[in-house]
Parts: structure tokens; C-alpha cells; sequence
């Protein structure tokens, strides 16, 4: 006759060598096996291998021994301590064991279907809000094998207190993105890991490391760790998360003319909350009251007020339009993104002014260097988006533009350009170049105040996380939880608003 022990492992009336009734051979403990550890077994093993089947990778499948173990055999002493004759032991373990349970859950939740995610500045401003909380849907493009698969999954890539990181850099698995539901399309809001992030200074994460070498240059960098922290690599998927909109395709010719983007010499739609940086004066010598501000949908964060020129400036603001009181004295002037319902909601107030855009400057760190030195933020381009299999010529211009994709991302990290302008790849000259990824270039819809691909660059496929569905709950900072600190008209938002009419 046979029974199963407190811990689910066989047991039969042999008796081993402990003294134990556990059976001691294989085919005891197989034996000894209820058949309902059997069904269970059974329904793992079935799931697992589903999963094994979409990972594609079928030495992953090796781990139906250790579910085998410990459904059927019991070789592994998993839970010895249901055993313990300590009431403190058995209690704590227990906890453990279920924290354990739950984090492994997650992990695949987290990985291989979706996850939360906070918007933490105002790039998406007024499609996504600062202090909303989204839901990721990882399986829209295909959740992403991951790099790392060795990880904490609570974090991304350094654990809270302790300063440490958060995942194991071996194993590092190559890029693989299992099957999705869908490609991603033009105007998509995309989460993705930032592709300039390779490359952190620990205690200056923002800027970016690149941008860090712009200003301060490589040798103060590496030589002032008290200052700029430890120079690490981070693995793809370990790198930090930004949320954009896809504005470019794999194979696109991008141009922004006068703030308007178009994609292959075609005016592209405009997405219904995209705000531009406006200047807006008052009728009057007061201030815009909080409650004002409010009204006109502008967050204490976005509104800057200009300081009161001097004397010998208030010609020169008068010429721009803006309007000076009966004693000579300029009326408060505001600085602040703008959607266009906003702008009509200021135009319609009696309270308000002169309202005029701000003309960008050029942009002296747009992306490419020395290719966009004449470029601005609203005039820009045009510029080709690489695809997957498409060949380019390569020659200083092209090299320019394309080497760190080149270089970083398609891993040719020792490719460079001679003073002849002959690439080398692998050693070797080369006239032309394969892409070997898909990449997409990403904008914020708070266009004049969102760091992306006109400032670093394309982002490559490996690195698109998923797609943001729903709002789960969102906080507005600028308030308290008891005086409408929670956003309920956002829970369960559509997180992707795209190209509805503003009007």
C-alpha cells in the first residue's frame, strides 16, 4: 500500500537506509506516485513545452527533468522543511515559498506578456501624462527572448538601496523575438529601451553618456568617478525604458518641414494632443492664477514665466508683438507647450494676449553630427530609416549617419572610416553594407521638449518592448491624494490615443 507524504514526495512502505518510509529507487518513487501528481505533471509538461515550442530555443526543454523531479520523483528535497520539527522554520519557509512562487510567476508575466510601466516626464504630454501608469502589452510585436535571462523582475536594472545590479550578465542569449500579434505601425506609442543607453556613468544617467562626452569629453569622464560614477555597459533589455511614438518605418525617407513630418515626401497625420513650445503674454500687469493655469490644461512644470526685459530690450520685445502698459512696462510673458485646443482656449480668453510659436534654434546636438548641423527640431531632414535587408553605399555621408548603427548595434564594433573615406567592417574595406534589423525612428508628441531620434538616433528592433494598451491608474504630482491627486476620469484609458481630430 502507498501514500504521498506532507510534501507531495511518494512514499511507500520500503524503508531506506535513514529509516524513512520514502522509497529509494527510481522506479519506487515512480510507482509510488499518485495519479493525480500524474495529471498535474502532465498538464506542466504539456504547457511547458507549448512555451518551449513558441521560445524556439528546445534546450530550454532539458528543464522537463527537474519538472519531472518534482512532480514525480522527489530526488530534490524542495520542501525538506514541511518536515522540520520547528514551528518557526516551517512558518518562515512557508513564506519563502510562496514569495519564490510569486516572483517566478512574475518573471513570465512580466517577460513574455506585459508589465507595468510609469511615464516619468512630459515627452508624451497631453497623449500620455506625467504620473500615469501603463499597462504593456509585450506580445503585440512578439515578446523578446531575453538577454539577460537571469534577473530580478521587479526592476530594471539596479536594485533600490543596495546599489547593485539587478541581473547576472551570463548567460547572455542573442536577440530573439518570439511571434506577435502585429508589426509596429506608423504612429504606434512604443515602449523600447533607449539605444544610447549601452553606455552608462553611473551617478550621471541623464544626460546620456554620449552626450556627457559632448559636453565634458571622455578623459574627464573616466577619470572622475567621484564625479561621474563608475562607466558600466548594460546589456539591451537592461537598458532604461523610454516611451515615444513611431513616426518613421524600416525603409522610410523622413523629413519635419515647419514642424510637419513626412514620410516619403507625404504629409503625415498629426496626432491629436502633439504640443509646440508658445509663447503668451498678458492683457494686464497680473499674474495667471493657478486656477487659470488649470483650466488651460498647463502643468506647473511646463510653464515658465519670462523674466521682465530690461530697458534697452523693450523695443525689441515690442517688435515681436507683445504688448507694453500705458507706463512702458511689458505685461507678464509665459513660456509653455501648447496643444492646439489649448492654443484656441488661450486665444478665446479675455485674459490673454500675444500668443507666438517658438522658432527652434539650430540644433547643436541633433542627430546625425555634422550631417544635421543645419538642421532645427522643426526643420529636419531628410533622412533615410534603415530595413532589414536594404543595401547602402558607404562612403563618408552614409557613414556618418549610420556607423553606430553599424558599429553598436549590428555588432562590428572595430568598423571604422580611413582618411581616404574607405570603411572597414571586420577588418576588411568594404563599398557597401547590409542592414541586418529593422529600425524605427520615435518622437515624443510634446515635440519641442522630448529628447529622441533627432537628438540620438534610430532604434533598433531588439530593442522595442511592447506596445502601451491601457492606463492603470495615473497621479497628477502637482496635487494631493485627497484633492485630486488620482486621475480617475484616465483608469483604463486607451494608453495609445492616436490620430483623431484635435478640432
Amino acid at each position: 500500500m502507498t501514500s504521498t507524504s506532507a510534501d507531495n514526495t511518494p512514499a511507500t512502505d520500503n524503508t531506506t537506509d535513514a529509516g524513512t518510509k520514502q522509497p529509494r529507487t527510481f522506479m519506487e518513487r515512480v510507482k509510488a506516485t499518485r495519479p493525480t501528481r500524474w495529471i498535474r505533471f502532465a498538464i506542466v509538461a504539456i504547457i511547458f513545452l507549448a512555451w518551449v515550442a513558441w521560445l524556439g530555443n528546445w534546450w530550454v526543454a532539458l528543464l522537463l527533468i527537474l519538472l519531472f523531479d518534482i512532480y514525480i520523483t522527489g530526488y530534490i528535497p524542495f520542501t525538506w522543511w514541511k518536515r522540520s520539527k520547528n514551528a518557526a522554520v516551517r512558518q518562515v519557509m512557508s513564506w519563502v515559498d510562496a514569495i519564490v512562487y510569486a516572483l517566478i510567476l512574475v518573471y513570465f508575466i512580466f517577460t513574455f506578456i506585459g508589465q507595468n510601466y510609469q511615464i516619468p516626464s512630459s515627452s508624451l504630454e497631453k497623449s500620455l501624462l506625467v504620473g500615469d501608469y501603463l499597462w504593456v502589452n509585450k506580445m503585440a510585436y512578439g515578446p523578446r527572448v531575453p538577454n539577460t535571462p537571469i534577473h530580478f523582475p521587479l526592476v530594471q536594472n539596479t536594485i533600490p538601496g543596495l546599489n547593485t545590479k539587478s541581473y547576472l550578465e551570463w548567460p547572455e542569449w542573442k536577440y530573439h523575438r518570439l511571434k506577435g500579434f502585429g508589426n509596429v505601425k506608423y504612429g504606434d506609442i512604443v515602449v523600447f529601451n533607449f539605444p544610447a543607453g549601452d553606455t552608462v556613468a553611473t551617478k550621471m544617467e541623464n544626460p546620456d553618456y554620449y552626450t556627457l562626452l559632448e559636453y565634458y569629453g571622455r578623459d574627464a569622464i573616466h577619470n572622475n568617478p567621484q564625479t561621474f560614477g563608475e562607466v558600466i555597459y548594460r546589456p539591451v533589455d537592461r537598458r532604461e525604458n523610454y516611451v515615444k511614438r513611431a513616426v518613421g518605418l524600416p525603409g522610410d525617407t523622413l523629413s519635419i518641414v515647419a514642424g510637419q513630418i513626412m514620410i516619403n515626401g507625404r504629409v503625415q497625420p498629426t496626432p491629436t494632443y502633439v504640443q509646440h513650445n508658445h509663447f503668451f503674454q498678458m492683457r494686464t500687469n497680473r499674474y495667471l492664477t493657478d486656477s487659470e493655469r488649470e483650466a488651460f490644461g498647463i502643468s506647473v512644470d511646463d510653464l515658465k514665466l519670462l523674466p521682465e526685459p530690461s530697458p534697452m530690450e523693450i523695443e525689441s520685445v515690442k517688435a515681436l508683438g507683445f504688448g507694453v502698459d500705458g507706463d512702458g512696462k511689458v505685461m507678464p510673458i509665459y513660456h509653455a507647450p501648447l496643444t492646439a485646443q489649448m492654443i484656441r482656449a488661450l486665444r478665446q480668453s479675455p485674459e490673454i494676449g500675444t500668443i507666438l510659436p517658438d522658432q527652434a534654434p539650430h540644433g547643436e546636438y541633433l542627430f546625425p553630427k555634422g550631417i544635421a548641423d543645419e538642421w532645427t527640431r522643426a526643420d529636419y531632414g531628410p533622412l533615410w530609416i534603415p530595413a532589414k535587408g536594404a543595401q547602402i553605399e558607404l562612403n563618408p555621408e552614409t557613414w556618418a549617419i549610420y556607423n553606430r548603427v553599424i558599429r553598436n548595434y549590428e555588432h562590428h564594433p572595430e568598423a571604422y572610416i580611413d582618411a581616404n573615406g574607405t570603411v572597414y567592417i571586420d577588418g576588411k574595406p568594404a563599398k557597401s553594407y547590409t542592414f541586418e534589423m529593422d529600425y524605427y525612428f520615435m518622437m515624443g508628441d510634446n515635440r519641442d521638449n522630448s529628447l529622441d531620434s533627432r537628438y540620438w538616433g534610430f532604434v533598433p528592433e531588439d530593442h522595442i518592448v511592447g506596445r502601451p494598451e491601457r492606463v492603470l491608474i495615473s497621479f497628477d504630482k502637482d496635487k494631493s491624494l485627497l484633492n485630486g491627486g488620482i486621475r480617475w476620469n484616465r483608469i483604463l484609458r486607451d494608453a495609445n490615443p492616436g490620430f483623431e481630430s484635435a478640432d
